[in-house]
């Protein structure tokens, strides 16, 4: 039996990584076609719209998000302040060509809903037939 208990040698530095840094985390998404459109839901509860940003381009949905919240609480003589940062990113090919200038995106609720009209295919032309001279 051991007097000396346990103790991870990597603790100090597990813990340093744990509250110094934001953790990275990949949000919720559907994605779904509804009347002639491309609708992405993503899930950032708690984030303050104006740290979010979407992009499409090339047919690729980004989305990056940044939250901070605290909590600040006193008792009994004593002071504690807890914060809770992160930090949410995700790209996102989508499905079919879309037109990316007139995306459109909404916040409510902790649902970023983005809409973007998809581009109406392209005609395809018929091939055309060649006949072929023969010289003698």
């Amino acid at each position: 039996m051991s007097l000396i208990p346990y103790r991870n040698p990597f603790w100090e530095l597990e813990r340093w990584f744990e509250e110094e840094w934001p953790s990275m985390k990949t949000p919720k998404m559907d994605i779904y076609e509804k009347d002639g459109k491309v609708i992405a839901e993503v899930e950032l509860p708690g984030v303050d719209p104006k740290n979010i940003e979407v992009e499409v381009k090339n047919n690729i949905l980004k989305v990056e998000a940044k939250s901070e919240t605290s909590k600040e609480e006193k008792k009994k003589g004593y002071y504690r302040r807890e914060l809770s940062r992160g930090y949410y990113q995700r790209a996102v090919p989508l499905p079919v060509d879309v037109i990316d200038e007139k995306a459109e995106a909404e916040y409510a609720d902790g649902i970023l809903t983005i809409t973007i009209p998809k581009a109406k295919p392209e005609k395809k032309e018929k091939a055309k037939k060649i006949k072929i001279k023969v010289k003698k």
